[in-house]
């Protein structure tokens, strides 16, 4: 009866679940996308070495730092779109991050 004081009904243990696993995924996907994105554009398909070169690590480096700077930029305008309900609805913008 919570809800009828203005407070939020708390989430089933059922719902807690499928809340994390969804963060889960959301996060592996995150993760699989900045891997195979920097490492397309940062490492040569032809490995000349069994480490990475200098210039090898700083452009993963900056790339990796690139990706989340986008990423949370994305999230800010979104939530704030979301806030003024003007929300698109889905992380649609998100995939071509």
């Amino acid at each position: 009866m919570s809800f009828l004081f203005g407070q939020r009904p708390q989430p089933s243990s059922a719902e807690k679940i499928a809340a994390a696993e969804a963060e889960v995924e959301m996060v592996s996907d995150m993760f699989n996308r900045l891997s195979d994105s920097c490492h397309r554009k940062c490492v040569p398909a032809d490995y000349r070495e069994g480490e990475l070169n200098k210039g090898e690590s700083v452009c993963l480096d900056r790339c990796a730092s690139k990706f989340f700077d986008v990423n949370i930029k994305v999230s800010e305008k979104m939530q704030s779109q979301a806030a003024a309900g003007g929300g698109a609805g889905g992380m649609g913008a998100m995939g071509g991050i």
